[in-house]
């Protein structure tokens, strides 16, 4: 795997860092700039708006410059919304960095997963794509905790200027070890792009997207309410537990990445039909400790052993044209992430209960399990098409 492909991965662990650090420094930020906890929540919200918009308009304003110098574009604006938020003396201007950093961080991981896949062999995109979304997995095991004793010993602040730091690292290593115009092939057109987005098939993979990462998200995101107020765990236990979801995600997207490039609908098939079987089984057992730990580990196994998949599907089906489609999947992803807690909370609202939550998850799950049913049967169907006969068809479509 080149060298570049692993620094992609460092600069997705400090931007993904920033995006799930604020879950654990709520209340020293809103004590610090004298606002509710609530209203520092919307923090996370502004993230996540920036996410959703900031990956397919940066794909189209980015669509014919060099790649590398996109990527160190946008990890420079990256750091900069960092210090300036380091800086930030009122909510305004704080809020401001976050939704401009996660515009960057969209177009980022957009161009970042083009880049990636043009750097290896087309039988090791799925690698290539582990190895670079696990900086996201690895921020979720390291950077939410790191990030928030930090924060808790020597201020929120300090971890934004850590994270800029970090950031003007991964542009160092970007610029030793990606080529000025290497891995970029022929220039992008924009009619290209927009063409292969009128694809049906690109839309059902983006739908499998959105359901199963909100299916996961749903459980996770009231993970620890459910192992505190359910399971009937001690506040100080829930860190370790994460971090056992943490090493779940981290395995599956690991053996996900091994097994993507070959048998993409199998991989779907079996991660997602197995996070339906441990979201319904937390939801049944988070009464029980011991249960509800393994199952957590499990469900992070299984949540992100998709993700490889989820994500070499959409340059299978966009081959010649990625860069647009790509950008569009994150913004799938986002929706999953935004519409799962979401739809999550609903059901505690409704006083469901904690354990409410999972069963979400699991018909979600199971949602983006019929979607990628049906996506195999339009691929086989086409695979026996005489003109489907004629060419051969995609691996991974």
């Amino acid at each position: 795997m080149p060298r570049a492909v692993y620094i992609l991965g460092l600069a997705i662990f400090a931007q993904g860092t920033s995006e799930l650090m604020l879950a654990g420094l709520l209340p020293e930020i809103a004590t610090d700039l004298g606002v509710s906890i609530p209203d520092a929540g919307l923090l996370i919200s502004g993230f996540a708006v920036g996410m959703l918009v900031g990956a397919p308009v940066l794909a189209v304003a980015t669509l014919r410059l060099p790649r590398r110098t996109t990527l160190l574009a946008l990890l420079a604006v990256f750091a900069a919304t960092h210090a300036i938020g380091a800086l930030a003396p009122g909510y305004g201007l704080l809020m401001a960095t976050r939704v401009v950093g996660a515009f960057a961080y969209a177009g980022f991981w957009a161009v970042a997963a083009v880049t990636a896949i043009g750097l290896v062999a087309p039988t090791a995109r799925g690698k290539a794509m582990a190895v670079v979304t696990g900086g996201l997995t690895v921020a979720t095991i390291i950077g939410l905790p790191a990030g928030t004793v930090i924060g808790q010993h020597f201020g929120w602040r300090t971890v934004f200027w850590a994270l800029a730091a970090l950031a003007v690292l991964a542009m160092a290593g970007i610029r030793a070890t990606i080529p000025a115009g290497g891995a970029d092939g022929p220039a992008p057109r924009l009619s290209q792009e927009l063409r292969t987005m009128a694809r049906p098939r690109l839309w059902l993979a983006y739908a499998t997207t959105a359901l199963a990462t909100g299916g996961l998200l749903a459980t996770f995101a009231y993970l620890a309410p459910l192992l505190t107020g359910t399971s009937g765990l001690a506040p100080a236990y829930v860190p370790a537990v994460l971090a056992l979801y943490g090493a779940g995600a981290l395995i599956g997207i690991t053996i996900g990445g091994r097994s993507a490039d070959a048998r993409p609908f199998a991989t779907l098939a079996v991660s997602i039909a197995g996070a339906v079987l441990i979201s319904a089984a937390l939801a049944l057992w988070a009464q029980v400790p011991v249960a509800a730990v393994v199952l957590a580990a499990l469900l992070g196994a299984f949540g992100f052993g998709a993700n490889p998949a989820l994500n070499t599907r959409v340059f299978a089906l966009a081959e010649g044209a990625p860069t647009l489609a790509a950008a569009v999947n994150i913004s799938a992803f986002n929706v999953g992430i935004t519409a799962g807690p979401w739809l999550g909370g609903l059901a505690i609202d409704a006083g469901a209960g904690y354990p409410s939550v999972s069963w979400v998850g699991a018909a979600l799950a199971l949602a983006a399990l019929g979607v990628v049913a049906w996506s195999a049967a339009l691929n086989r169907a086409r695979a026996t098409t005489p003109a489907g006969a004629c060419a051969p068809a995609a691996p991974a479509a």
